[in-house]
This record gives C-alpha cells, sequence and structure tokens, in this order.
C-alpha cells in the first residue's frame, strides 16, 4: 500500500511541475478559450491542460515500471503499455480540440478509432455479469468496451464546466476505484495490480493539477484533460473487473459481479447523469446532442445561490456518496448500507437547496403575512 502511495506522490509532484510548463505552452501557440455565453470563466484561460496531466501520468507509470513488485506487470503482460499508449493518442486528440475546435462528429470518430485500437491491443471485457460470468466473443468484447470508453470520455468532458470540478470527481471515482482493485488483487491473480496502478496515479495526477486549476484556475484541462481521464478510469475499471473469474473470487467479493458494467456509472454517476440529461434536452428541441447550453448540473447550481466554490465541494460531496457507497457493500450489511445513503441523501439534499430555501422562506412568510394582513382588511370591511 505504501508503494501505490508513493506513485500517487510522483504523479502528483510531477503533474504540478509540468503544469506551468504546459500553461506557457498553450499560450505561446495560441490554445487560449475565449469566453462564450455558456462559460463561467469570465477572462480568456489556457487550456491544454490535458498535456501536463498526461506528463505526470507517464512519469508516474515509468517509474512503477521499474519498481520490482511491479516489474512483473510490465514484463509479462502490454496491458499496461497499451493504456499509456491509448492515453497518449487520446489526449493528442483533446489537444488538437483544443487548438482548433474540432467538429463534434469527428471528435467522436477520433474517440471511437482510438478507443477500437486499445480494445484490439488486449484491453477488453472478457466476461459479462449476465446471471453468472458469460464469456464474450471477441467482437463483441470490443464493442463494449469501446462503448464504455467512448461514454465515460465524454461523460466527463460535458461535467468539466467549473474549475476543479471533473479533476475532483474523477479522483474522487479513482480512489473507489484503487480501494476496490486494491480488494481484488488481495484474492485474485496480479493483473488487478494494473488497475492499482493506473487508478493511484489518475489520482495523484488530479491532485497535481487541482493545484493550478481550483478557482480562478490558471489553467483548463480542455478536452486534453477531459478526455485522457474519462479514458484513463474506465481502463482501470476494465482491467479490474472485466476479466473476473467466478473461481478465483471470494463470495464476499463476487457478489457485486455487475460491476464491471455498472461501476463506472456508479463512480461517475453525475457526469453520466449530467450528459444522458443534456442529450435528452437537446434532442427534445431538435438540437445536435453536443449543442452546448447552460442548462448543465453546474449551471444549475450557480442559479440556485452557491459560489463556484461551494457547488464544486457539493457536488464533489455527491460523487463522493455514490461511489462509496457502491464500494461499501464490501463492508457493510446491505440495511446499514442503505440507512448510510439515506441520511447523507437528506443532508445534502438540504446543503444543495440551502440557498433556494434561504430565499424562499421569506418570501413565504412575506406573502402569509400579506394574506393574513389583507384578511383583516376583509373583516374589517365586512364588520
Amino acid at each position: 500500500m505504501r508503494v501505490y502511495v508513493f506513485i500517487a506522490l510522483i504523479a502528483t509532484l510531477a503533474t504540478w511541475l509540468f503544469t506551468p510548463l504546459v500553461r506557457h505552452l498553450a499560450i505561446q501557440i495560441g490554445a487560449v478559450g475565449a469566453v462564450r455565453s455558456r462559460d463561467v470563466h469570465t477572462i480568456p484561460t489556457p487550456r491544454m491542460g490535458g498535456l501536463g496531466m498526461l506528463c505526470g501520468f507517464l512519469v508516474s507509470f515509468l517509474y512503477a515500471s521499474s519498481l520490482p513488485f511491479a516489474n512483473l506487470l510490465f514484463a509479462d503482460s502490454h496491458q499496461a503499455w497499451v493504456v499509456s499508449g491509448g492515453a497518449i493518442l487520446i489526449c493528442l486528440l483533446g489537444m488538437a480540440d483544443d487548438l482548433w475546435d474540432l467538429d463534434w462528429m469527428l471528435k467522436m470518430a477520433g474517440q471511437l478509432f482510438i478507443s477500437v485500437l486499445v480494445a484490439w491491443g488486449g484491453l477488453q471485457i472478457i466476461s459479462l455479469p449476465l446471471g453468472s460470468l458469460v464469456t464474450a466473443s471477441p467482437s463483441l468484447s470490443i464493442a463494449i468496451t469501446a462503448f464504455l470508453i467512448v461514454v465515460s470520455i465524454n461523460a466527463v468532458n460535458f461535467v468539466d464546466g467549473l474549475d476543479g470540478l471533473a479533476a475532483g470527481i474523477v479522483a474522487i471515482g479513482g480512489i473507489a476505484f484503487a480501494l476496490y482493485s486494491y480488494i481484488l488483487s488481495r484474492s485474485m491473480p496480479s493483473f488487478a495490480s494494473v488497475a492499482v496502478l493506473i487508478n493511484v496515479a489518475m489520482v495523484g495526477v488530479c491532485a497535481g493539477f487541482l493545484l493550478h486549476n481550483w478557482h480562478p484556475a490558471k489553467l483548463f484541462m480542455g478536452d486534453s484533460g477531459s478526455m485522457l481521464l474519462g479514458y484513463l478510469i474506465t481502463c482501470a475499471s476494465i482491467i479490474m473487473t472485466g476479466h473476473m473469474d467466478p473461481a478465483t473470487v471470494k463470495t464476499s467479493i463476487y457478489l457485486p459481479v455487475f460491476l464491471p458494467i455498472l461501476l463506472p456509472v456508479l463512480v461517475l454517476f453525475l457526469p453520466v447523469l449530467d450528459m444522458v440529461l443534456a442529450i435528452v434536452r437537446r434532442l427534445s428541441k431538435g438540437q445536435s446532442p453536443m449543442h452546448p447550453d447552460r442548462m448543465h448540473l453546474h449551471h444549475r447550481m450557480l442559479r440556485i445561490g452557491h459560489s463556484v466554490q461551494g457547488a464544486v465541494f457539493i457536488l464533489w460531496s455527491w460523487a463522493a456518496l455514490i461511489a462509496f457507497v457502491s464500494i461499501m457493500v464490501l463492508f457493510f450489511k446491505s440495511y446499514e448500507v442503505v440507512i448510510i445513503l439515506f441520511v447523507a441523501s437528506v443532508v445534502l439534499t438540504v446543503i444543495t437547496m440551502y440557498p433556494y430555501l434561504k430565499r424562499l422562506i421569506p418570501q413565504l412568510r412575506a406573502e402569509s403575512q400579506r394574506n393574513v394582513i389583507a384578511q383583516h382588511s376583509t373583516d374589517n370591511r365586512n364588520e
């Protein structure tokens, strides 16, 4: 466990050091986001922060490959190198979008191509949780894997609207993934440890980038960063649970066997929810699913009355609740998890709606007083 923490620290330090250099590069080549009507920021800010995140990830991965305990993971399997190669490609695609604002269909075609390439390279969901584990055909495995990667990439991209929001949500999901994959690595073959490495490196990358991305942000992660994070968290999930064999997993761990499909949705519930709502909303208006608007969850939080930092902390809290409740089933009884989920949800709902309630209650009181005065006036006239 201490080695994993050290790898995360390496990723944090490397990302923190590379990000200012990337910011300078982004300014030099013109990768600066102009202020648009849907944006929250008010001054042009450099994008392309994903390049710094990629550098931090690769540095931590290369360091891990030199460690004795992880050497076999890189020597005996090419999976870790496939993930690294895909990370470079997806970041380059995002950088192109940060520079030239690619058409959404072209960008999605690139995402799909890279996802299929990675799946063809060996990163696949081999087993499907359909009642019992069923081995999928190679073509079906590639299709499902590519679909999950593309969905997660775009889900993180959709939620990247406030300083620090996407990095924090993915870091929370990465911690939940790391805990679960670490548990599996103690009862299953060592391939689960590759998932732990990806997760801890990703968490470290998010932490290092947040030091530059907290409001007011000095640099945006851009599509290069949001796409990279969505890609990495899905790759870790696929490696972690997409190869589970019932014979090698204890019942207490095998219980949530549906997690290969649902785990990315659970730990990325808010981004996925935001993406689904946005697509439905836009299609119902006859618009493109990628048509920009100011109706995302973070925009709604600001309209309720939260500050940028307050909205980010609350959305982080919701993400943490959903992510860690999905892991708590391994440690607590079902009714205890339900109680914790209910109590925490009530508390977070009150906190989320507090600015609105703070305005609404005085309005209701004033309206009630006006009604009482009006009633008294009516009674006096009748007398």
